[in-house]
């Protein structure tokens, strides 16, 4: 892996292939592993850059009063140090506000955005029970050994007929998880409410969504459909919440014809 230095933080970061940047931000838990197969797939057309957010994979941890405008902060410097210019952006679960909370905060950054299984944040998508519930999960799972509690997400984030290689994998990678970024990672998401910035979205979206995600269910997908505009709704059947992962041939499929139909602009943006 590479490693960069933003705003005093290590980040770790996959980058291959050559051709217009597409960045890749993995969820609340995992870290740039989960994009395994979209880096093998995608670079044949793609410059592709997967992070590992502060808090995760082998990046340094984040302060504790980090919060989601720090992470969009963090990603337009780490976007800058790469060089990458415009790149369009794909954000899975958390990556997905992220990638919400990038826009607001740096409108002219992303190219296009594809949102897979994602949220205006938990606050701005999900019940308020809900959101208190996933908040106190976390803090209390944070101080705990995974093996007690890694294994009971499989079942809201793979479908009982992904193979027991793939649970493996995923067990494998959410295994190693941070202390530190699970708990940033939580409060971020649990204060999030990025309904106010649908609206104003103005570059090409792609919503990709599972329709037997547990997670983020497909009423949220047709949600932030319904308030962003120029955005099309993308629903893999049989999917469940890591469509990029059980699902990969159709997700990158799906992500590919998407971002050939927007090389026109990032033609016109390079010249």
């Amino acid at each position: 892996m590479d490693e960069i230095e933003v705003a005093g933080l290590r980040i770790t970061f996959e980058r291959v292939g050559e051709g217009p940047p597409l960045v890749l931000l993995h969820g609340i838990l995992g870290d740039s592993r989960v994009w395994r197969r979209q880096l093998d797939e995608l670079q044949d057309e793609f410059t592709v850059v997967a992070w590992d957010a502060p808090g995760c994979g082998r990046s340094s941890d984040p302060p504790e009063t980090f919060r989601l405008p720090e992470y969009a902060d963090c990603l337009a410097g780490f976007v800058d140090a790469l060089d990458l210019g415009r790149p369009h952006v794909l954000g899975l679960s958390l990556g997905g506000v992220l990638a919400l909370e990038l826009y607001r905060r740096h409108p002219t950054l992303p190219m296009t955005l594809v949102l897979a299984a994602a949220y205006a944040g938990w606050a701005g998508s999900l019940p308020a029970e809900v959101v208190e519930q996933r908040l106190a999960q976390g803090l209390r799972e944070a101080d705990l050994p995974p093996d007690r509690w890694v294994p009971g997400w499989i079942p809201g984030l793979l479908t009982e007929s992904a193979p027991p290689e793939m649970v493996d994998e995923v067990v494998a990678m959410m295994s190693e998880f941070h202390p530190a970024g699970y708990r940033a990672m939580a409060y971020a998401m649990a204060e999030a409410d990025l309904r106010d910035v649908l609206p104003l979205i103005d570059v090409p979206t792609l919503l990709l969504w599972g329709d037997a995600d547990r997670r983020s269910p497909l009423s949220v997908g047709e949600n932030l459909q319904a308030k962003i505009p120029a955005s099309r709704l993308v629903v893999l059947p049989g999917v469940g919440h890591l469509s990029n992962v059980e699902a990969a041939a159709q997700f990158d499929a799906q992500v590919r014809t998407f971002l050939r139909s927007n090389l026109s602009t990032y033609v016109l943006h390079k010249e």
